[in-house]
């Protein structure tokens, strides 16, 4: 049982002040005629077509409906905010109009109820737009009071800081956060208008947007850990999705030649500023196509999407003015690590051999890094990819790190992939995708030979899979993108927990579920 606060026991009697005067706190319905935009919008018009209009007068019938944002009692009236999603509007209440409703609306109303108010709009002389109110109503009593906004004059200006000082607090308690900060709002709005941009864009070349398995039999599309559920009526293990690369690709058997998917993907792997357990993907697939038409199509694709929501390719992120324009420089990755990490990969074609030049040169060898190309990745990770802040595609990767790509004509070990990097992170990665399948078998093997025994992170071998590619699969070009990282990047946030609504957070004592039973 909840143990509540002073502040919570007083609006919990006020609960028993509105029953007692005939007002349900929890009614079933609402009326509203307006949004407060609407209202306003309205009352605008109202004036411009009759400039004669007296405005200390109240005009027009509005039913507005929000959250009770402030409030401020003078004597026989009182001024208030009510905020809905379209905005604020002032509400005046008078006490000789409303008689004894006017005491229960200051002494049983507070900053955060939700009420229903209904009057016609003048201007105060201060010449603030305000609901003259005629009528009003409860519409949901907040028990706990909203964290405050803090204000402050400084330099002559008025500065408002958060409500929530801690950040972890926004993200364990995202309801109360998006309640009182706009900007947070605005960010969610935003990521919104990012995803239906990226539909549009695909929707108008030609791509069909399809629906995937979540509940995989076998994990795949990626070198990540997964997490493990159960089917009770089936005794089966069950993964939850790490990539949508592999059912995708069986559709182009099937002869849909443009296929993505926009959704959730699960890695069972650490959290960071740019890593969650569970985050929104877009992959599409293009039959017919290689990688270097991915790279033409990705640079359009994120300058439409900026245009769409920004009106602008020129953004700022964390600082930095960033260029969207299509044209990125395409790097090889071994030119990268050779300018950034100082080290020639291809001078040291084996493992050990790149090992030891890196501890030749003081560079950390990561512990789990088992194969030449996980060392590689390891020098991209530390020494590359912050280095890149303006659009950036780096190419040609190891064979081993990369079993479902399709291999350099010139060059066996190296194959046709590339990463977009922007704001030094690594955005979307994409194939010129491999539709041998003989070949595919033999690099799930090989995979699981050069892997540590028991290694999650291995890719494991999907005959189903490879039976569809026996039936024969087009040759295509494949892309991969977290959505999340584009919110962040386009919103100018510097971690990705302030562009997912809902965070995984670690668990706190007082989050524990008590069994009272």
């Amino acid at each position: 049982m909840r143990n509540y606060t002073d502040l919570e026991k007083i609006r919990l009697r006020k609960l028993d002040l509105l029953r007692a005067a005939g007002l349900e706190p929890y009614p079933a319905r609402a009326e509203r005629t307006h949004t407060t935009a609407e209202t306003l919008a309205d009352y605008a018009a109202r004036r411009q077509a009759n400039p004669a209009l007296d405005r200390h007068l109240p005009h027009g019938a509005y039913t507005v409906a929000g959250r009770l944002r402030s409030v401020r009692v003078m004597g026989k009236a009182a001024f208030a905010h009510l905020e809905d999603a379209a905005g604020r509007l002032q509400l005046y209440f008078r006490a000789d109009e409303l008689g004894d409703r006017f005491r229960l609306f200051v002494d049983a109303f507070d900053l955060g109820d939700f009420l229903q108010a209904t009057g016609g709009l003048f201007q105060t002389k201060t010449g603030e737009n305000t609901l003259w109110v005629r009528d009003f109503r409860i519409l949901a009593k907040a028990i706990s009071p909203l964290p405050t906004p803090k204000e402050e004059v400084a330099a002559g200006q008025k500065v408002v800081h958060s409500a929530f000082a801690n950040p972890e607090a926004r993200y364990r308690e995202r309801y109360a956060d998006l309640a009182v900060n706009a900007e947070a709002r605005e960010v969610f709005r935003l990521r919104a208008r990012i995803i239906s941009a990226l539909r549009r864009f695909l929707d108008g070349h030609g791509f069909l947007e399809v629906e995937t398995p979540i509940l995989q039999p076998l994990y795949g599309g990626a070198a990540a850990r997964p997490f493990v559920t159960h089917h009770n009526q089936l005794h089966q293990d069950l993964y939850l999705r790490i990539s949508f690369e592999l059912y995708l690709k069986r559709l182009l058997v099937g002869n849909l030649e443009r296929v993505y998917e926009i959704g959730r993907d699960f890695r069972n792997e650490g959290v960071s500023f740019k890593h969650n357990p569970e985050f929104t993907q877009l992959e599409f697939y293009w039959a017919y196509a290689d990688y270097e038409q991915v790279m033409r199509l990705t640079e359009d694709m994120l300058a439409c999407v900026a245009d769409d929501v920004l009106g602008t390719r020129q953004i700022t992120y964390q600082g930095k003015p960033i260029s969207l324009e299509p044209g990125w420089p395409r790097i090889s990755l071994a030119e990268a690590i050779a300018e950034y990490a100082t080290i020639d990969i291809a001078a040291h074609p084996s493992a050990e051999a790149l090992r030891l030049a890196m501890q030749a040169q003081g560079l950390p060898v990561p512990a789990a890094a088992t194969t030449r190309g996980k060392l590689i990745e390891g020098l991209l990770g530390d020494y590359v990819e912050k280095r890149l802040q303006q659009p950036t595609f780096i190419v040609d990767y190891p064979r081993d790190i990369s079993p479902l790509s399709k291999a350099k004509r010139d060059v066996p070990t190296i194959v046709e992939r590339f990463e977009g990097y922007i704001g030094g992170m690594e955005l979307c990665n994409a194939f010129t995708e491999l539709n041998d399948p003989l070949d595919q078998e033999q690099r799930f093997l090989e995979m699981h030979r050069d892997y540590a025994a028991g290694s999650e992170d291995a890719h494991p071998l999907d005959e189903d899979y490879l039976r569809a590619m026996r039936y024969g699969m087009p040759p295509n070009g494949g892309f991969g993108m977290g959505v999340d990282r584009l919110t962040m990047l386009l919103a100018d946030k510097s971690t990705i927990r302030e562009v997912i609504l809902f965070p995984h957070l670690r668990q706190k004592d007082s989050d524990k579920v008590v069994d009272e039973t």
